[in-house]
């Protein structure tokens, strides 16, 4: 499968370096990839990243979204309206559109707060700036190691999919069960966002307790 992850950073670097090992076709969507290619940050650089995975493409959003079938919104949360925008509602009209991020607001420092919460999620937004996506949100409850490699918690956790159509959801089903995910919950529409965005200070607070983020939610029924 073409899938076009748009976001350098450590959770579009775990997406698209793992689903590179499964045997999807992946470019990394970037506003300059010149410049994404050029910034020095020493071992966590972009470019020693791309030097171990060959084979992912380093492009512009608008046109590592124009070739895929399915496209991952990695980005931070407060940037992803802008991020999609420059991808192209035209490109990602009628594509899976997998929304990783959470609406997580750093402005009063730390613990960050949620920038939308309650009454509408930023999967919503995604959903009303672009209607022609399909727009899943999924991912957004563990942090990106465990997004790409479950099996390494001591026994299995819960991910789970909101999205208005079912067919997008079952593609996101199959990619998750792909990337090793035991138990996956579709919580309904896309309303449900709310939901699982609404997780987060819980996680935040477990983070902060734990000392870790190898931890994840599971469902017990």
């Amino acid at each position: 499968m073409n899938i076009a992850v748009l976001g350098t950073g450590m959770v579009g670097r775990a997406i698209a370096g793992r689903l590179d090992e499964l045997g999807h076709t992946v470019v990394v969507g970037t506003r300059d990839p010149e410049a994404t290619r050029a910034r020095d940050e020493g071992t966590a650089s972009y470019a020693a990243w791309a030097a171990e995975h060959p084979r992912i493409g380093l492009a512009t959003f608008a046109d590592a979204a124009a070739g895929a079938e399915v496209v991952v919104c990695a980005t931070n949360g407060a940037a992803s309206l802008d991020v999609l925008a420059l991808a192209g509602a035209e490109r990602l009209a009628g594509k899976v559109l997998l929304d990783v991020a959470n609406p997580l607001d750093f402005s009063q420092g730390m613990p960050p707060t949620l920038f939308v919460k309650d009454t509408d999620s930023l999967g919503e937004q995604v959903q009303r700036a672009f209607p022609d996506a399909r727009v899943v949100k999924t991912l957004n409850t563990l942090n990106a190691d465990l997004m790409v490699h479950p099996e390494t918690l001591p026994e299995g956790s819960s991910v789970f999919v909101s999205g208005n159509d079912a067919d997008a959801k079952g593609t996101a089903t199959a990619l998750l069960e792909e990337l090793g995910h035991t138990d996956v919950i579709d919580l309904g529409d896309i309303t449900t966002a709310r939901g699982t965005e609404m997780m987060l200070p819980v996680w935040l607070r477990l983070y902060g307790a734990l000392g870790s983020a190898s931890f994840n939610f599971k469902i017990v029924r």
